[in-house]
């Protein structure tokens, strides 16, 4: 639903079992055909629609699918910080960076909670880090298709790009004394999230302006990078 919203041309086929379409899956068939897409009715064989066991279990029938081509990202970061607004001491906003994240549940994790809180503008490695595939659109829930993103090959010059557009650069580190609660939503930030092992790259921690962390209040000293990033999300958008 939501690359047929956001993107319809990239959207090559929905599949649905022969009959009517049921849920969300009726609501796709209808807007796919507002966009002159093909819905195409799956025929089951008869053994197929009386459902077949396999070890004491009915197998799922009838699954509906959409073919849907890769999301092309934005392809500069210069055209993704385009919109930060250049010497605005008043002006708010977000963004992240993501330095090298590998786990692709991680990264879909936080593009849907990107989403939810309205984030600008992500900007994700290219090596050493999850591709975009099919886990992380999964997991965004949506979010990869609402927020725009870009890959990058080198992340430090990305980020003196984002400091020429205006932003602030507040980096994360789970050996930082200062706290993120020290930290106000009162200009426009990037955020960047590390590795789930190794956090931050050096070269990364020396761009930013700020570093924090998140302190622990029990025996279990660190979170996973998701969680992270989504109480450090939450932190600095701005109200509503």
């Amino acid at each position: 639903m939501a690359a047929l919203k956001h993107r319809p041309d990239d959207v090559r086929e929905i599949r649905v079992p022969a009959g009517k379409p049921y849920g969300v899956w009726a609501d796709a068939a209808d807007l796919a055909r507002s966009h002159q897409i093909s819905v195409v009715a799956q025929q089951l064989d008869a053994g197929a629609r009386r459902g077949k066991k396999t070890q004491g279990k009915s197998e799922r029938i009838g699954i509906a699918t959409a073919i849907v081509c890769e999301h092309p990202g934005i392809q500069t970061p210069a055209k993704l910080l385009g919109t930060a607004a250049e010497n605005d001491p008043n002006a708010s906003g977000l963004w992240l960076a993501l330095d090298c994240l590998q786990d692709p549940h991680n990264v879909g994790a936080i593009f849907r909670t990107a989403s939810f809180f309205g984030v600008k503008g992500v900007l994700l490695t290219k090596d050493r880090s999850a591709p975009m595939t099919a886990t992380v659109y999964d997991v965004a829930a949506g979010g990869v298709e609402s927020v725009p993103f870009c890959l990058v090959p080198n992340l430090a010059k990305s980020l003196d790009i984002a400091k020429k557009s205006g932003l602030w650069l507040l980096g994360t580190s789970e050996h930082e004394a200062t706290s993120y609660a020290d930290v106000l939503p009162d200009r426009q930030w990037l955020l960047v999230i590390g590795n789930e092992e190794k956090g931050l790259r050096r070269l990364t921690l020396d761009t930013c302006d700020v570093i924090c962390g998140i302190p622990a209040q029990g025996d279990v000293t660190s979170l996973n990078a998701s969680v992270a990033a989504a109480i450090m999300i939450a932190r600095l958008s701005p109200p509503a």
